[in-house]
C-alpha cells in the first residue's frame, strides 16, 4: 500500500481494530459473568459432592488395604475331624465359639497397609495411641508440596472424632468435631499449624481396638491406625535382697509321701526358709511337717494340671520353680543361675533346666489355616538357634521339662486346663505359644527318681489316659484341623 493510502486508511484501521478488542473484551466480560452466575448458583452442591466421603473404605485406592487371605494349614500329624465326624453339634459348636473368639479378639489393627510410593504427606506409621473416649492430639501431621496457591486436606476416620483444638492461623476448618475434617490454607505453613493442632478422640469403648484415618491430599491418599487402649496397671513383684524372696517352690502330690519328703529334704539341704506350696489330692492325706511349707488339701483325685493352678495362685514372689515330687535336689541344683537367667533378659516369662540326664526341649509352629477347617500344630525336636544373649547354655524354645523357673504374673494369664488330670504336660506350652516366652538351659540340673516299685495305688492312676479328652481339647478348644502331638 502506498503512503497516500495508508494515510487515508490509517483512522478506518484505527477504528476496526477498536471495535474487534471491544468486542473481546465483551465477550470475556459476559463469560465471567456467566461462571460467576455459576459458582453462586451450583457451588454448595459441587463442593458437597467433592469433598463428602460417605464411606471412607473408599478411600484405599491410593493404600492398599487386605486381610490375609486364609488358607487350608499343611499339617503331617492326625486330622482331628475324623473322630469326630458323626457327631455334627460338637463341630456346630466350635464353630460358633470360634467366631465369638475372632470377634473378641480381631480388630482394624489386623489390616495389612501398604504405604504409597512418594507422598508429600507426613503422618504417624506406628504408635499413635489413644486412651478410650479422651481427646488426643494427632502427632506429626504435616504436607510438603511444591508451592501451591491453595492446600486443602481431609481427614477421615470411622470409630472417633477429629477436631482442630483454637485454630489461630489463616485457613478455613471444615467438620470439626465430626468423622470427616477438610482443612484449607494458602500456605503450606499455615496448612502445617493446623495439622499439628488435629486431635482425635474415639467414640468407642473397648480394651484394645483400633481405627483406620484416612488423610488425603490432591491426588495423594494415605491411612495410618490408630491403636485405641485402654491403659493397664502394672503388676510389679518385689524381687528381694535374696533367693529366698524372689523364688517360691511349687509341686503337686498324689499318694506318694516317700518321694515328696525325699525332695523337701534335698530343697532344705541347699535353701533353707525357701517356701515350698504343695498341692495334694491324695485319698488318705497326710499332712507334711515342716517350717516354711504351705500344704494345700484338695478333693481326691483332682489332677495334676487342677494342683499345679492351686499351688500357683498361692505364689506371692516374682518367680516360682516347678518341680515334681520324686525330684531331688544336688550342688548343681542352684535356683540362683535360673533367677540370673530371667533377670537378664526381662522379656522371658519361663526358663526350663534339666531333669536326671533329660534335656526336654521342643520348638512348635501354628498356621491358623481356614476358619471352617481348623489350625495346625507341629512339635519339632530340639530349641531354636537363638541363645539368651550373655548366656550360651540357654536357648529359646516352646516346651520344657516339668522342671522349670516362671514369671508368677506371667504364668498366671495361662494356667493349667484342670480337665487334664493324668497327663497333659504339652498342653500347658500349647496354651502358652505366642503369649510367653520360653528358653531352656542345660547348666542347672535336678536330679529325678523313677517310679519306686510297689506304689500299686498311684501306679494305677497314673497310667490312666483319655485320648478322647485329649483330641477334643485340641479339635474344640484350640481349634485345630490336625497336631503330631497326639
Amino acid at each position: 500500500m502506498s503512503l497516500p493510502n495508508l494515510r487515508r486508511w490509517a483512522p478506518r484501521l484505527f477504528l476496526i481494530s477498536n471495535m474487534s478488542h471491544f468486542r473481546q473484551s465483551w465477550v470475556k466480560f459476559l463469560l465471567l459473568c456467566g461462571w460467576s452466575l455459576f459458582l453462586v448458583l451450583f457451588a454448595p452442591t459441587l463442593q458437597k459432592h467433592l469433598l463428602a466421603i460417605e464411606d471412607p473404605s473408599a478411600l484405599s485406592s491410593a493404600t492398599k488395604i487386605s486381610r490375609r487371605p486364609p488358607t487350608p494349614c499343611s499339617c503331617k500329624g492326625r486330622l482331628l475331624k475324623d473322630f469326630f465326624k458323626n457327631d455334627n453339634s460338637i463341630a456346630r459348636r466350635r464353630q460358633e465359639e470360634y467366631r465369638k473368639h475372632k470377634t473378641r479378639t480381631s480388630s482394624h489393627l489386623d489390616l495389612l497397609l501398604v504405604a504409597p510410593a512418594n507422598s508429600p504427606l507426613q503422618y504417624p506409621i506406628q504408635g499413635f495411641t489413644v486412651v478410650p473416649l479422651q481427646r488426643t492430639p494427632i502427632p506429626g501431621l504435616g504436607v510438603y508440596a511444591p508451592q501451591s496457591d491453595i492446600y486443602k486436606v481431609t481427614l477421615v476416620c470411622s470409630r472417633g472424632l477429629l477436631s482442630v483444638e483454637k485454630p489461630v492461623t489463616d485457613g478455613l476448618v471444615e467438620g470439626d468435631g465430626g468423622n470427616q475434617l477438610n482443612i484449607t490454607a494458602r500456605s503450606a505453613s499455615g496448612l502445617n499449624a493446623l495439622l499439628g493442632r488435629v486431635h482425635y478422640t474415639s467414640t468407642v469403648y473397648r480394651l484394645r481396638t483400633g481405627d483406620l484415618v484416612h488423610f488425603l491430599f490432591e491426588k495423594h491418599n494415605v491411612t495410618f491406625p490408630v491403636v485405641i487402649q485402654q491403659p493397664s496397671v502394672p503388676i510389679i513383684l518385689d524381687l528381694g535382697e535374696d533367693i529366698n524372696s524372689q523364688v517360691t517352690i511349687t509341686t503337686k502330690t498324689f499318694v506318694r509321701y516317700f518321694e515328696l519328703n525325699t525332695l523337701i529334704r534335698s530343697i532344705r539341704q541347699y535353701y533353707k526358709t525357701m517356701k515350698i506350696i504343695i498341692a495334694d489330692d491324695s485319698f488318705d492325706p497326710i499332712k507334711v511337717n515342716g517350717s516354711d511349707i504351705e500344704q494345700y488339701f484338695m478333693p481326691p483325685g483332682q489332677g495334676w494340671f487342677a494342683g499345679r493352678t492351686l499351688a500357683v495362685s498361692q505364689v506371692t514372689t516374682k518367680y516360682f520353680l516347678w518341680v515334681d515330687d520324686d525330684f531331688e535336689f544336688t550342688k548343681r541344683t542352684q535356683i540362683e543361675k535360673l533367677v540370673e537367667v530371667m533377670e537378664s533378659m526381662p522379656e522371658l516369662d519361663l526358663v526350663g533346666g534339666v531333669a536326671g540326664s533329660t534335656v526336654f526341649s521342643h520348638r512348635m509352629t501354628y498356621e491358623e489355616g481356614q476358619e471352617d477347617e481348623g489350625g495346625c500344630l507341629l512339635r519339632f525336636p530340639g530349641p531354636y538357634k537363638d541363645k539368651v544373649p550373655g548366656f550360651p547354655q540357654c536357648s529359646l524354645s516352646s516346651v520344657v521339662i516339668n522342671f522349670f523357673l516362671a514369671r508368677t504374673d506371667s504364668v498366671r494369664k495361662v494356667l493349667f486346663d484342670p480337665r487334664l488330670k493324668r497327663s497333659g504336660h504339652s498342653q500347658f506350652f500349647v496354651d502358652a505359644l505366642g503369649k510367653l516366652l520360653i528358653a531352656s538351659c542345660n547348666h542347672v540340673i535336678v536330679d529325678h527318681h523313677g517310679r519306686r516299685p510297689g506304689n500299686n495305688q498311684y501306679l494305677s492312676y497314673r497310667n490312666q489316659k483319655n485320648d478322647t479328652l485329649d483330641r477334643l481339647l485340641y479339635f474344640f478348644k484350640n481349634h485345630f484341623s490336625c497336631t503330631n502331638i497326639l
